[in-house]
C-alpha cells in the first residue's frame, strides 16, 4: 500500500515523462506549454473513464471497461498520463464512478482529449501571454487548466453545454487552484459576456463556423475550430478575423476529429432498407467507389470532408457490403453495391448525391490531389466557402 505522498511523487514523475515524450514527438515545442504539462495534474481531472476491452461482445459492439483509482489504481494513473483520449461519458449519461458499470457500444459525448492534441491546439491557435481566450467545450477541465497555467486564470473563459460535466470540471479546477470564468452555454453562440476575446479554441466540431464566434473575436484575433458534418468528414481551420466580422484562413494538415457540438449532431434517419425501396432509377456503374472516402488513410480523411461539402445533409452507413447514403433534408438516397470488381450505384430523390460526390473526386484528381493545407476557408456574412485555385468552390451549410 503506497502512501498519499508516494502517490503524488509517482504522479509528478509521470507528468515529467509525459512532457518529455510530447517534446520528443514535436507536440510540445514551446517550453511554456511543456511546463504546463509538467505542472497540471491530469489525474485530478479524470476520476473515472472508460477504456476499450481487447475484444468486442457477441453483437460486435465495443466493450468499454470503467477505470477508477478504486478499481485499479495503477491502471488508472498510467492511463491518466498516457497520450490518450479518455472517454468520460456516453450518450449524455453521467456515470456513477462510485459504482461504475461496463458499457457495450454507445456514442461518446464527453472526454479528456489526448494531451498532445490539447497542447497542439493551443499552440496552433497562436495563444500566448497577454491573450484572452474562450474555450468551447470544457469537458474534463484539463485543457482549461493548461491554459490557466500558461495565461493566468483571469485570461481564460471556458463553456460547456453540459452542466453536470461543467460542475465536475469546476470542482477539479478550483481544487487545483485555477479560477477561470466558467459557464453553462452552447458553443454555437459563444459567450457574449466575455467578448471580445483574442482567441477562440473549440474542443468540439461544427458543421460551419458559427457567426457568433467571428462577432466575439477582436479584429486580428484568431479562431481555431474543427469543421465536421453528417458524413463525419473533418477539417481543422485557423481563421483570422477582420474588422467587419469576416474571416479567412487555411485548413490545417493532420487527421483530427472531435465530437460534434450537440446542436450540430446528425439526426436519426431510420431504416436504410426503407430508403432503398425508393430507388427506382436504373443502376449504373460508379465512376468512383466509396472506399475513396472511407479508407483508413489521411487522403481519404481529407476527401471525406470535401465530399461532405457537396452533400452536406447526407449520412453514410454500411450494411454487409452495401453502402447507403441518406439525406433526411431532401429525401434523396443512394445505394452502392459491389459489382464485377467495381461498384454499382442507384440513386433517388431530388438530388443525385453520388453524382455530386463523384464530381468532387474528379476535380480533386484533376487538381493533382492537393492536401488540406492548400485550401482556404472564407467566411463572409451568411456565406462560407472552401477555396482552392484549381478546384470548383465548395460551400459549407448555413450554420
Amino acid at each position: 500500500m503506497t502512501t498519499p505522498a508516494e502517490r503524488e511523487i509517482e504522479a509528478a514523475r509521470r507528468r515529467e515523462a509525459l512532457a518529455s515524450s510530447l517534446a520528443k514527438a514535436g507536440s510540445a515545442a514551446d517550453p511554456a506549454w511543456r511546463q504546463a504539462v509538467r505542472t497540471v495534474p491530469r489525474h485530478r481531472f479524470v476520476p473515472g473513464f472508460y477504456l476499450p476491452a481487447d475484444q468486442q461482445d457477441e453483437h460486435g459492439l465495443t466493450v468499454w471497461e470503467p477505470v477508477t483509482a478504486e478499481l485499479d489504481y495503477g491502471r488508472w494513473l498510467a492511463a491518466s498520463y498516457s497520450d490518450t483520449t479518455l472517454i468520460t461519458q456516453f450518450d449524455g449519461d453521467e456515470p456513477d464512478w462510485k459504482q461504475p458499470a461496463v458499457r457495450h457500444g454507445g456514442a461518446p459525448t464527453s472526454s479528456s482529449t489526448l494531451p498532445s492534441l490539447v497542447v497542439r491546439m493551443w499552440a496552433d491557435a497562436d495563444v500566448a501571454e497577454g491573450h484572452t481566450v474562450l474555450e468551447l467545450g470544457t469537458g474534463s477541465g484539463y485543457s482549461t487548466a493548461l491554459a490557466c497555467e500558461r495565461l493566468g486564470s483571469g485570461a481564460v473563459t471556458s463553456i460547456d453545454v453540459d452542466g453536470r460535466r461543467l460542475e465536475t470540471a469546476a470542482a477539479a479546477l478550483h481544487g487545483c487552484g485555477y479560477t477561470p470564468t466558467l459557464a453553462v452555454a452552447d458553443g454555437l453562440y459563444g459567450y457574449w459576456p466575455e467578448a471580445p476575446v483574442d482567441r477562440i479554441v473549440a474542443a468540439c466540431s461544427f458543421r460551419a463556423v458559427p457567426p457568433a464566434l467571428t462577432a466575439q473575436t477582436r479584429p486580428g484575433g484568431k479562431i481555431l475550430l474543427t469543421l465536421s458534418g453528417w458524413l463525419y468528414g473533418y477539417a481543422r481551420v485557423l481563421l483570422t478575423v477582420d474588422g467587419d466580422g469576416t474571416a479567412e484562413g487555411p485548413l490545417l494538415d493532420g487527421t483530427v476529429s472531435f465530437m460534434s457540438a450537440r446542436t450540430h449532431a446528425a439526426p436519426s434517419f431510420g431504416n436504410p432498407a426503407h430508403w432503398a425501396t425508393s430507388l427506382r432509377v436504373a443502376a449504373r456503374s460508379a465512376r468512383y467507389g466509396p472506399e475513396r472516402i472511407t479508407a483508413s488513410t489521411e487522403e481519404a480523411f481529407h476527401l471525406r470532408f470535401l465530399a461532405q461539402c457537396a452533400v452536406p445533409d447526407a449520412q453514410m452507413v454500411t450494411i454487409g457490403e452495401v453502402v447507403h447514403l441518406v439525406d433526411v433534408v431532401t429525401g434523396s438516397a443512394v445505394m452502392l453495391t459491389p459489382h464485377n470488381g467495381g461498384w454499382e450505384v442507384r440513386q433517388g430523390g431530388p438530388l443525385s448525391l453520388w453524382d455530386r460526390v463523384e464530381a468532387v473526386l474528379a476535380a480533386y484528381d484533376a487538381a493533382g490531389r492537393p492536401g488540406p493545407e492548400t485550401f482556404r476557408l472564407y467566411v463572409h456574412e451568411n456565406e462560407q466557402h472552401v477555396h482552392h485555385p484549381r478546384m470548383p468552390e465548395l460551400s459549407l451549410p448555413r450554420s
